[in-house]
This record gives C-alpha cells, structure tokens and sequence, in this order.
C-alpha cells in the first residue's frame, strides 16, 4: 500500500492527523474513542495490506492563461466576481504568495512539467521547442500507475509526452470554432466556444474514456483569459452600461524607475491593435492611437456568431469613432475607452473560465469523485489590467509575477484556509508526485507542497525566504528587457543586465512598486542583503550565465551584423571560421591587411562580434551562423568579456567554452577546433582581470584531447619578456593592432597546417 494511505497508526513515517482522517473519512470509518482505534491498528497491523481498499487521490489540474489574481474575486478583486473558483479558496486553501519563474506562456509551463527553472529545462523563451525526452511529472505519475491526460493550450512547440490521452490548441488556439490537434497528429475543428469545448473534451475523458479501476490526473488547461480576450456569445453584453474601475497606476510615466521600463511595447496607450484588441472592423483608422493588427477570431465566426458579435460591439464602436472622428475627445479619453474596451472583454472571457471551473467540480461531486480528487486552479502567470498603462505580463512587477494557486484537498486541507507561503510552479511537479506517492527526482529544484497542505498552510520552519525569478526574451515581441531578481515577503531586487542596473522595492510601503528605492542610503543594507541572496540563490539553482543562449538584438548594430552574418553562413564553402568577440571582429578593422595576406584566399569566415560573452557566441551558433558553416577549421577564442564585463568566476565562464564546443561538436562533427587560451590583458601580470583570464584557461585547457579539440595558448606572443603588455602591441591593452595580428597569424600557421588546412 502506499505509505501515504497506509492505515492509521501504522509504521508508515510521516503520517499527519490530517492524513489520518481523511483516510478514515474515505474508508467510511466512524471516529471510535482511542482505544477502540489503538485496537483497530493491532488488528490491521496483523492482515496484509489491502491495495485495493483505497486508491491514491486523483489529481485534476485546471489551469487557465493570463488570469491576474486581482480578477479573482477570492483574492480581492473589485472588478469582478468569480464564484466558481471562489469555491475551491473556501473548500480548500489560497496561497496568497504564489509566483511564477519566468512570467511568460511556454517556459511557466515547462516548469510546471519539469520542477526545474527554465535555464535547466531548456524553454527559456516562447518559440523554442520542449525537449519532450526530459523528465516530467506526467511520465512520473504514469510509473506510478496514474493515467495522465491533457485537454487544451500547451504551447511548447513539440508534442506532449508522458499522457495516455491528450488533445492541444496549435499554438495559441483560437477562441471561436477552435482546431485541436489529436494525438495521431490530425486536426479536428469544434464548432463553438474554446472555453466550453476544452471543458467538454476533458469531461468526456473523466466520464467515458478512462480506465476507472485506476488513480488519474487530468490537466485541463484554458486558453482563456489570454490576448485577444475574445468573449463567449453568452458574456457580449456582460458589463454593459458599467464602468469598470479604472487602476491607480493607468497613467504611470515611469518616473522613479529605471529608463528602460519607457521602451515597452505592451501600453494600451501605444501598443493597441485595431482590430485585434479594440475590435474595430475595417482598415485601420487613427494610427496615432491604434496598431494595424486585423481582429482574426471573427474571420474564423460563422454567420450566426459574427450577428451576435456586431450586435454587440457595432453600435458602441460607432458612437466611439463618431466623437474620436469629431475631434471630441482628448488623448486621456481615448486610453480611458481603451481601458474599458479591453478590461470588459477580458473580464467576459474569465466568466466563461470560471463556469468551467464550476463545471468541472459539478461532475466531480456528481460522481463521487470529489472526496479522493485533489483540484488545483492555477494560470500560467499573471497580467496586467491596466496598471502602469500595461496589458500582458514579463516583467517582474506584482501584477505579472504573481500566480493564482488555489487548491482543494478533502480531508487534509481545512476549509477555507489561506497561506502566505512563498510557492512557486516549479513546486507544482514535486507537489504532484508526493500526494501519488511517488519518488521525487533529486534533481527537481521545486519543493513538495504537501508540508503545507497538511499544516494548515502555515508556513514550516525552513520553509524558502525568497524566490529567484528570471525572465529572458529579449529583441521580441514587447520589448521587455532580459532581467533576474529576488523576492522576499516585503522587498523586491530586479536586475537588469542592459545597463547593470538594480532596481529595489519595499512592497509594504509601496505595494505599486513606483519609485525604486535602490539608491536611498537608508535601504542600502537591505539592497546589499537582497544581491547577497541573489548571489546564493542563482548558485543554489546552477543558474550560470555563460551557458545561457542570450541575444543582443535590442542593439541594432549587433542585429544587423548577426542578419549579415546568418547570409553568409547560408552560402557555405567555408574552410575555416574564426568565433569570438571584437578581438575576433577585429580581424576586419586593424586585422584587416594581416586577414588579406593570410586567410583572404582560405574561403575564411569571421563569426567575431565586438562584447560577445560565450552565451552570446552560443546564441549565434545555435541561431543560424553555423546554418552551412563546416569548416575544416574552427578557431575559438572567448571568455575575455565574461570577465571584463562580470569578473565571472573561471569555472563558469571555461562551462561556457565548454557548451560552445559541444555545439560544434554536435553541428559540424568533422572539423577540427583550435581552442586558443583567452588572450592576456591589463599592463602587468598581477592585473585583475588577466589574473582571471589565465585561471580560465586553466580549466579550458582541459579540453584538448588531441583529436576533435586542439589547445593553443598563444599568449607569450604579445608579451615581453618580463610578461607586460606592450602598448605597441595592443594599445589600449586588451585590443590588437595591426603587429598584433600580425603575431598572431604566424603562432597558429603551423598549427593549421598541422589540421589540414
């Protein structure tokens, strides 16, 4: 039997009162006086365990899009009720400090799947592709003898592993009439509304397609409320006639805070869409307060759904246009009506979600499945309604970092509790697999929830402190910069990498977070404290930079060189390629006569960018400057910037190297590497940052094994004879000129020779 289900007093360790009961609520037990329990337990003590008694709980996982916690009215919200939902805070408990790793769509789920933080799992950014043949809860669970299925929005590029039974949205799945994918890769097109549909499919599962004799988990999961919050026939005229209230913050100017919070793209005041977000029909008018993106759900309505939808929107969105046309109303009035129109229509769509939810935990108590089934509503992350002028989410900001996590587990939650646990999703995987009684990998970095659930939520001793949080698009849609940071209970340290700007917050003073308070002498040791734990906890979750594909594309120079780059590469015919940083780009700058003379005529590529670290040379290798590159030769030389720009640590920046090496191990298998020792810097040998350059090349040199990777260290070639670094040579003292090249052209010759070239 499963320990977790083992009869009271038994010698299963670990078994809580709260375990107990439900064990004995679920076996029909009556509550018997100690003794008469103490001899129940000898007696059950003697008989072989009865596995048939009593299965492990189900698991249904209902998991909607974008849902922010403050349009759930069990956290609070003012703009909407959400009764359906509310029913799982009152029947179980809410987590009032529940945070997402990585505040966007496909890497919050993976995860979810996974335990771990998006920079192990490998979905770092939306557009990349799971790696379906790691480790998951599902395939965990299914070891464990659970049937696993999936109804709805997955979004990770690649198709789902670990169910029994699944059926996904392609993509982002469409709200009206949508197609879901069926396992034998065909597609089959619903007539009706997404929200509903996805419900249907999963209670279809549960009633007719499972196999009853055995424990499930079903993850049931929304496309509702994402972008573009398109409502069900039944909600067009939800709100009709009421003002939705307006946040504090619609109006933000960012002052207070660093610059780059300026350059988003996700303001209703700049970034709304004609047709898709304001639902306006016909070519784009007033291109000073709207962008040109066609409203593309209603091309996919039949004629009844596209009657009702214009009976709704039609006479209001011409009442609009006549007095924006007239010139009657300021540019405060069209961002208040740009409000209006987008929180309604997302507020439609999660009433939809929340009679779904409602749905779901009708059919559970009709068929006597609610006692043993634990139900979790949950969103990927949050959103923004309207504070600071946003929609979407990304930033590390409360309104997108928070996640909703409600959970109802009879017999062992007490009703109607709420905790202010730190929780995040990489605990939902090791949550899952204790409640199913199955091992937890040591590699998961979530925790199991269950310590809470059975403490009445309380938060245990040795319970975390804070949460790491990291977000890593980059030059994508939105235009919100790549940056890390911490949580506690009452302040928030974000770190951005553009600019090596902190940004820190004290949430009880300022729960907007519109003034950062990082340079205020009287929060100096808290900023110290938080970097200090920012430090340790990227340690603790092997988060290493210099191994993280990372894109400058936000710097336009960069992009152009790298498009420029990728033609290149696509033309092929190259016998030997350089990669690295400027010193490697400078074979076209001060290089350039020493480049003609010795590599002009040997079908030559420089793939050298100036301020590369590895992880941006491994963005571009993986990104097409390899797409028909395969040299005979490659010659690496990187890392100098890891320790310019950060002083990394050797160890992490020669990981770097290492992952470089591996990819073109992996895509150009025939060629040869030169691997060079990074290049010394700074006038004398005690420098600094030479002293870390030469502890890299420490480790890197390992990675000579005479056959794919040849180790050059060239270093001497620039130094004198008691190891300085000429200005003659390099004369800012990290960057060759002309006799520089030169030298280093004649130090590597023989060695090229010597691999064929």
């Amino acid at each position: 039997m499963d320990q977790s289900f083992a009869p009271p007093d038994s010698k299963t360790p670990g078994l809580t009162e709260a375990r107990r009961s439900s064990f004995l609520d679920a076996m029909q037990i009556p509550r018997f006086p100690l003794l008469i329990l103490a001899g129940l337990a000898l007696v059950w003590a003697r008989q072989e365990p009865c596995h048939g008694a009593q299965q492990p709980p189900n698991i249904v996982f209902i998991f909607s899009d974008d849902h922010a916690v403050q349009a759930i009215s069990a956290y609070g919200s003012r703009i909407n009720q959400t009764p359906g939902i509310d029913r799982l805070a009152r029947e179980g408990a809410l987590f009032v400090n529940s945070f997402c790793a990585n505040s966007i769509c496909g890497p919050s789920r993976a995860c979810i799947l996974t335990g771990k933080h998006s920079h192990i799992n490998g979905f770092r950014r939306n557009g990349e592709r799971f790696d379906g043949s790691q480790v998951t809860f599902p395939k965990l669970l299914q070891k464990a003898g659970y049937q696993t299925a999936l109804v709805g929005k997955w979004h990770l590029g690649t198709n789902p592993t670990g169910f029994h039974y699944w059926e996904i949205l392609p993509g982002q799945g469409n709200y009206y009439n949508p197609d879901l994918i069926q396992m034998d890769g065909t597609r089959k097109r619903y007539t009706g509304y997404c929200t509903d549909i996805i419900s249907d499919r999963a209670i279809k599962w549960l009633d007719e397609d499972r196999d009853k004799s055995k424990p499930f988990v079903l993850m049931c999961q929304h496309k509702a409320p994402h972008r573009n919050w398109s409502p069900a026939p039944r909600h067009l005229d939800l709100f009709d006639g009421k003002e939705v209230p307006e946040p504090s913050s619609l109006f933000d100017d960012y002052s207070g805070r660093s610059a780059l919070l300026k350059e988003n793209e996700m303001t209703l005041k700049g970034h709304f869409h004609w047709g898709h977000d304001a639902k306006l029909h016909g070519d784009r008018q007033h291109p000073e307060h709207f962008q040109s993106l066609g409203n593309r759900e209603y091309q996919r309505m039949n004629d009844d759904q596209k009657a009702a939808w214009d009976r709704q929107y039609e006479k209001e969105n011409q009442a609009f246009l006549k007095q924006l046309n007239a010139g009657e109303l300021s540019d405060r009035e069209v961002l208040q009506w740009k409000y209006q129109r987008y929180i309604k229509d997302y507020l439609r769509t999660i009433a939809a979600l929340d009679e779904n939810v409602a749905r779901i935990l009708d059919y559970l108590d009709q068929n006597n499945l609610t006692e043993n089934t634990i139900v979790i509503y949950s969103s990927d992350q949050g959103f923004y309604l309207g504070e600071h002028g946003w929609y979407d989410k990304r930033w590390m900001f409360e309104e997108s970092l928070k996640m909703p996590f409600l959970v109802r587990w009879p017999g062992v939650i007490r009703p109607g509790t709420r905790s202010t646990a730190m929780i995040q999703n990489i605990d939902y995987a090791p949550t899952f697999l204790d409640v199913a009684g199955a091992p937890i990998p040591e590699d998961i970095q979530g925790r199991s929830l269950v310590p809470l659930f059975e403490n009445d939520s309380r938060v245990p001793t040795g319970w975390r402190d804070a949460i790491y949080y990291a977000y890593y698009e980059n030059d994508a849609v939105h235009e919100v910069p790549i940056h890390d940071g911490v949580r506690t209970q009452r302040y928030k340290a974000m770190f951005f990498p553009r600019g090596r700007q902190w940004q820190l917050f004290d949430l009880v003073r300022d729960p907007e977070e519109m003034k950062s308070v990082h340079e205020d002498d009287a929060y100096r040791p808290i900023l110290l404290g938080l970097q200090q734990r920012y430090r340790d906890l990227r340690k603790f979750y092997q988060v290493n930079s210099a191994t993280i594909p990372m894109t400058r594309g936000d710097e336009a120079w960069w992009k152009k060189r790298n498009q420029a780059t990728n033609q290149k590469a696509r033309q092929g015919g190259y016998d030997l390629a350089f990669i690295g940083d400027s010193i490697t780009q400078g074979w076209e700058g001060g290089g350039k006569a020493v480049w003609e003379k010795h590599y002009a005529t040997r079908n030559a590529i420089n793939l050298g960018f100036s301020g590369d670290r590895t992880e941006h040379v491994i963005w571009r290798l993986t990104r097409g400057n390899l797409r028909n590159v395969k040299p005979k030769v490659a010659v690496v030389m990187i890392g100098t910037n890891n320790t310019g720009h950060l002083l990394q640590e050797p160890a992490e920046v020669a990981d770097g190297v290492r992952t470089i090496l591996d990819i073109l191990r992996h895509q150009t298998p025939d060629t040869k590497i030169l691997l060079l020792g990074i290049f010394p810097r700074g006038a004398t040998p005690l420098d600094e940052k030479r002293l870390n350059n030469v502890a890299i090349n420490q480790l890197i040199r390992r990675f000579h094994d005479g056959e794919k990777v040849h180790y050059l260290d060239i270093g001497h070639a620039f130094l004198d004879s008691e190891s300085i670094l000429p200005t003659s040579v390099m004369p800012d003292l990290l960057h060759l000129n002309e006799e520089g090249y030169e030298r280093w052209a004649r130090a590597i010759e023989p060695k090229l020779v010597e691999l064929g070239l």
